[in-house]
């Protein structure tokens, strides 16, 4: 966007005795992402500002079009006219590269290459010392404050634990920034940031909530795993795990043999007896009542498959998991996610939005009034 700005490709533009403000051309970002080298090509530059707009990013300046089309359309970047959704997840993510950028530019900084059994880790820190930080430099008012930011941080998995065993905690723990921001990414990775959890092309296609970890020394973040073949959703729960391993202060303990409670089948044929429109669940007397429910994920999952789209609903439930023990029941209709409003999404981009926010998931839902 800063480079777009430099160049003059975003500008005030008239068009049909209307003046817009900080848009651009998307023929005219076509053509630029091919000459500065973001895109091989015209067809991967449409899919990386697509991406964007996926995102909430960019959008056409008069919200006609919610695809990005290679033609003389007006766009504007959402930070330009003030609708980019600063949603908490934002926010966190925001404060965590304003303090990474205050850290690696001190002289004398936290920030350190330290060895913990055998290993050396980079731009690490004590997590006493971060509290003493940011108490010092006024990030926060006292220690409480900072423990629940350092907490903010590693469940947006912007710090963690070295070897991602513990939350975060006012002691001589280890942790380490795990995103460098000063790396400067190439937007081609955008196209490649989800391939291992590619969702099914199918807009009726489940996708199950539950954990990815193909690599066991890093466990600590949740992600959405789907499957076209989904017929069994596991129960095993964070509790059997911590019990076996009998340490209950662990974040994530050490590798138990784990025991495998009886499972969930899930019905790959939608649940709901009829389809339900938009219009049906918001037309007033409706006879639907919306619920929150907060759903705080363990080390396998939240627990549920979401299925259809606009509205999507809640296809299955591990009788066994967080969702349910939050409240959550088939047939429920996704209302909101993390504050975000979501009736009118599909349930891809609703996975997008649960797999890049926090492990503590806030729902709205619908259900109907028996």
């Amino acid at each position: 966007r800063l480079r777009l700005h430099d160049g003059k490709l975003i500008k005030d533009r008239r068009y049909h005795l209307r003046t817009y403000p900080n848009c651009f051309v998307a023929k005219e970002l076509t053509d630029w992402l091919i000459d500065h080298k973001e895109a091989p090509d015209r067809e991967t530059g449409i899919r990386l500002m697509q991406k964007l707009m996926d995102h909430y990013i960019i959008h056409h300046v008069c919200d006609e079009h919610s695809d990005y089309k290679d033609a003389k359309l007006l766009y504007r970047f959402r930070k330009d006219d003030g609708t980019f959704p600063l949603s908490k997840d934002v926010k966190v993510f925001m404060r965590g590269q304003s303090i990474y950028e205050k850290l690696v530019s001190m002289e004398d900084s936290i920030l350190k290459v330290r060895e913990e059994n055998s290993v050396k880790y980079q731009r690490t820190f004590l997590g006493c010392e971060m509290i003493y930080w940011l108490i010092q430099e006024g990030e926060v008012e006292n220690r409480k404050e900072a423990v629940e930011l350092g907490r903010a941080l590693l469940e947006h998995g912007i710090i963690q634990h070295v070897s991602n065993r513990h939350h975060f905690f006012d002691s001589d723990v280890l942790y380490q920034f795990w995103i460098n921001f000063r790396r400067r990414r190439r937007l081609t990775e955008l196209l490649n940031e989800n391939s291992s959890r590619a969702l099914s092309e199918s807009p009726d296609s489940p996708f199950c909530l539950r954990k990815l970890n193909p690599d066991p020394s890093n466990t600590s973040f949740l992600s959405v795993q789907t499957n076209k073949e989904i017929k069994i959703v596991s129960a095993v729960r964070r509790s059997s795990i911590t019990s076996l391993a009998g340490n209950s202060n662990s974040y994530f303990s050490t590798t138990p043999t784990l025991v495998f409670p009886p499972v969930a089948e899930c019905n790959p044929k939608s649940v709901l007896k009829r389809p339900v429109t938009n219009e049906e669940l918001l037309s007033p007397g409706a006879p639907y009542v919306k619920k929150t429910l907060t759903i705080v994920g363990d080390a396998v999952g939240w627990g549920f498959v979401v299925r259809g789209g606009r509205p999507c609903h809640i296809q299955a439930v591990d009788p066994g998991g967080p969702a349910a023990a939050a409240g959550m029941k088939v047939c429920q209709f996704v209302f909101s996610v993390n504050g975000m409003y979501v009736l009118h999404l599909d349930y891809q981009t609703i996975s997008n939005l649960i797999m890049t926010g926090p492990r503590t998931l806030v729902m709205e839902v619908m259900e109907a009034i028996e």
